[in-house]
């Protein structure tokens, strides 16, 4: 590093003194641009990384006291677990040679890695461990902690990278075939829904959730404890989402970076206010909640075409995913009886097809380079969210059958009424603090 910085300080000199040949310019010009990228990316995956506490405030605060140690340990653990199965093999799969545009063969355990691509799979595990906290709000307050290290490791380590490689590796059959996701509304969102809504169905509802009798099923609401955390852990996550889209332009000198911050903001501003109203048109009442489940889902919806939707269009693609997620909420809790208590499934998944649709329906076909019609466009868009959605459900169901056949799925009835801080860690987040619940 040293004679680098050496090298570079002595062309600079040589410039200013009109010594330097074109080459020698075009020399210090690329160690900048090398250094602009190692910083920018390194920076963005910090920011992505600072998301795992967004995650964690928003599953803790809307849920109820007594498993809040259980939810931070979980995502503490899927950073952790996903990192190791990441590096093992995860990269490999998603980034290595590929065989046929479906798997990577090469670079495992990041053999005969650079420098270069030390920066890029520090980047994409921060990806990689996103998908799988995903995961963790669906299932909350009724997993098995040891199940859930497992499900973390496979998700992060093969079920993630393959689609991902049929995405963002460059001879990806999807790749291949035009697909666009800039920043993974399908490639992380979709991905980290669709096993949520395999482990939620797997699972069962909490106790008490849903009461039948006789042919009628009454649906309780259970209220989370601490709605100022949940709006914390949402502010943290919108912050790191700058990370997360504006980051993945790849390059710290590209000019790009503030025009995807900006269609960001807009569109997570936008399905903030298009949540509320929805909300309060229909409980009557503007809604904190579903308000703050407006704003990710603005986020997730312009992922995918953050790079190639105007900033004008963005506000609409947000704004229709804060409607859809209100309403994606209250049918898979209310008809489907699916129990999902951060509407994880509603705000990743459903609001994921449809930003990733939007790229074919609103994006700039010539930045989008696929050389497809409209049509084309979102028909490919189509394929893509249909082929991640049944890999995703199939190896899902598969892996969370085998874990309920283990028995590692589901706590027992008296556990998960005790709380999981207590049954499943032997300690209480909130020590001193009344938080018996009875159910």
């Amino acid at each position: 590093m040293g004679r680098r910085i050496f090298v570079l300080a002595l062309l600079m000199t040589a410039v200013s003194l009109g010594q330097a040949t074109a080459h020698d310019v075009e020399a210090v010009l690329e160690l900048h641009r090398q250094a602009f990228d190692m910083i920018w990316l390194t920076l963005a995956g910090a920011l992505v990384f600072l998301m795992q506490a967004g995650f964690a405030m928003v599953e803790t605060g809307l849920t109820r006291a007594k498993n809040a140690g259980n939810i931070i340990m979980k995502n503490l653990m899927d950073f952790s677990m996903g990192a190791v199965a990441y590096f093992a093999v995860g990269w490999a799969i998603m980034y290595g040679a590929s065989a046929a545009g479906l798997v990577g063969t090469d670079q495992f355990f990041l053999a005969g890695a650079d420098s270069a691509d030390f920066r890029d799979w520090f980047f994409q595990v921060v990806f990689a461990a996103t998908a799988a906290t995903i995961v963790s709000g669906a299932m909350a307050e009724r997993t098995k902690y040891s199940g859930y290290l497992l499900y973390s490791a496979v998700v992060s380590g093969l079920i993630y990278p393959v689609s991902g490689h049929w995405i963002w590796a460059d001879a990806g059959w999807l790749t291949e075939m035009g697909f666009h996701d800039f920043a993974g509304s399908t490639v992380v969102h979709s991905v980290g829904a669709w096993a949520a809504l395999a482990g939620a169905v797997m699972i069962g509802a909490r106790r008490g959730k849903y009461v039948k009798v006789g042919d009628t099923v009454t649906v309780k609401a259970i209220q989370g404890h601490n709605m100022p955390l949940a709006a914390l852990g949402v502010f943290i996550l919108w912050f790191g989402w700058y990370g997360f889209n504006a980051g993945s332009t790849l390059s710290g000198t590209d000019l790009d970076i503030a025009y995807v911050a900006t269609t960001t903001t807009l569109a997570a501003s936008a399905g903030a206010i298009a949540a509320m109203a929805t909300s309060w048109k229909w409980f009557g009442k503007p809604d904190p909640s579903m308000s703050l489940n407006g704003a990710l889902a603005g986020l997730v919806a312009i992922t995918a075409g953050t790079w190639v939707i105007s900033p004008g269009m963005s506000l609409l693609v947000g704004a229709v995913g804060g409607i859809i997620v209100v309403f994606s909420v209250e049918i898979i809790d209310k008809i489907l009886h699916i129990d999902d208590p951060v509407g994880a499934i509603s705000v990743h998944g459903i609001t994921g097809i449809w930003g990733t649709l939007a790229v074919g329906l609103f994006g700039d076909l010539e930045l989008i380079g696929s050389g497809l019609t409209r049509g084309g466009q979102i028909g490919v868009q189509a394929i893509g969210v249909g082929a991640v959605l049944v890999w995703v459900l199939g190896t899902s169901f598969a892996l969370f059958y085998l874990l309920k056949k283990l028995g590692l799925l589901r706590v027992s009835p008296e556990e998960e009424l005790l709380g999981l801080d207590i049954s499943e860690h032997g300690s209480e987040s909130y020590a001193g603090f009344q938080v018996f619940s009875n159910v």
